[in-house]
């Protein structure tokens, strides 16, 4: 799909925000129930009125754009689109640190391309948000941050810098050439490490004095933010046992943990819900071997049937193009067993309040960001096209006529 980008030209090089009103045949407004013949009106880069078209007035002087469906902007959960790029060489492949196993003071923001070539095409696709950094391919590989998807420095599109510090129990956090850690017993060792040391280094800091400092740990400072609360652990854990091994760590240290990939969640139904963890599911169509073996298309209409909080994601991808799409991962979802409404949901309002972004973005609320998709069809249905994206705002993709 191609789109017309002078609207974006235009639009990014002036601090002035179009007055915009969107109407639509549908409105999913995904915190409440849908429109039908919508009109959302949009000033200043938030949303300041939304409803029927019958009882909203556009002012004089807006910028009126129609779509069959407007939805909230897409939001990607977990991915490490702008540190892998699209040519999958070593100049644009910044998403695994491979020198250590653990390594929390890596920050995503350091590696962040806000004009990477994947970021514009996740955009086109009605992709306005993504929580993006390191790859799950060590025990704690770095940090990821909160993004909106514009090709602008990195501090004019970010939200959180530090969302969250991953960690990886699974196959693909096991050393390189017989190095440690070379069992799954020994990365849950050295977490639990790890954590016990930086609570000691928090300890230490909160008794420090002029006369007796204590030396800067980047590496402990950014795990004092988990032992603190103040920053989630994302640990991709996709089998039974290493999910249920995150859970008892999450216990042990009164953690805040989002559990990330859980392909085997759809086991541990009861032991999930009752521990009150929310889960970045693995896409649906990521291919099924390894640790993912048992995934399954459903999974996700198993985790909303037991009314556990789950959202989707692109997550890591190997080989070209080091992305995919929550569009088309959704829509999957969608087909078997979710629904069309509870995969909007999962893909917009879910992930924002799982990332701690509820305020601004994930649904189309008086006061939100305005992020808007438009398409021409059923945003699930494969022959539907994304028509318009707006971000803060503003057009930054349309549909070539």
């Amino acid at each position: 799909m191609k789109f017309v980008l002078a609207a974006l030209v235009l639009s990014l090089t002036t601090s002035v925000h179009a007055q915009i009103a969107v109407k639509a045949k549908t409105v999913h407004v995904v915190k409440g129930p849908k429109i039908t013949n919508g009109v959302i009106l949009i000033k200043d880069g938030k949303i300041s009125a939304v409803g029927p078209a019958k009882t909203i007035s556009i002012p004089v002087g807006y910028k009126i754009l129609e779509a069959e469906i407007a939805t909230p902007g897409l939001i990607d959960a977990h991915s490490t689109v702008g540190l892998a790029g699209i040519y999958n060489r070593n100049q644009d492949q910044e998403q695994h640190e491979k020198s250590a196993p653990l390594q929390p003071e890596l920050r995503a923001l350091d590696a962040y391309n806000s004009r990477e070539a994947l970021v514009t095409w996740l955009r086109e696709h009605g992709v306005t948000t993504v929580n993006t950094g390191h790859a799950p391919n060590a025990v704690i590989p770095g940090q990821t941050m909160i993004v909106k998807t514009l090709n602008l420095p990195v501090s004019q599109v970010v939200i959180r810098e530090t969302a969250t510090i991953l960690a990886t129990l699974g196959n693909s956090a096991r050393g390189p050439g017989g190095k440690s850690p070379g069992t799954i017993a020994k990365q849950a060792a050295l977490l639990r490490a790890e954590l016990i040391k930086a609570r000691e280094y928090g300890a230490k800091r909160k008794g420090a004095t002029a006369k007796s400092p204590i030396p800067r740990n980047l590496r402990l400072e950014a795990l004092s933010l988990v032992l603190d609360r103040k920053t989630p652990l994302l640990i991709t854990a996709q089998k039974d046992r290493d999910i249920l091994t995150a859970l008892r760590i999450a216990k042990e240290f009164d953690l805040k943990i989002i559990l990330d990939g859980a392909a085997e969640a759809h086991m541990l139904l009861k032991e999930i819900k009752e521990s009150g963890v929310p889960i970045v599911l693995h896409p649906p169509m990521a291919r099924a071997g390894g640790d993912l073996k048992n995934s399954s298309f459903e999974t996700a209409a198993k985790l909303a049937e037991a009314n556990v909080l789950f959202c989707f994601q692109s997550g890591y991808e190997s080989y070209v193009p080091k992305t995919r799409v929550v569009l088309f991962e959704a829509a999957i979802a969608a087909a078997h067993g979710l629904g069309m409404e509870p995969a909007l949901k999962a893909v917009t309002l879910n992930a924002a309040r799982i990332l701690g972004i509820g305020e601004r973005v994930g649904s189309i609320t008086v006061g939100k960001d305005a992020d808007i998709v438009l398409f021409d069809g059923d945003p699930f249905e494969y022959t539907s096209h994304v028509t318009g994206v707006i971000i803060n705002g503003k057009l930054v993709s349309s549909k070539k006529n």
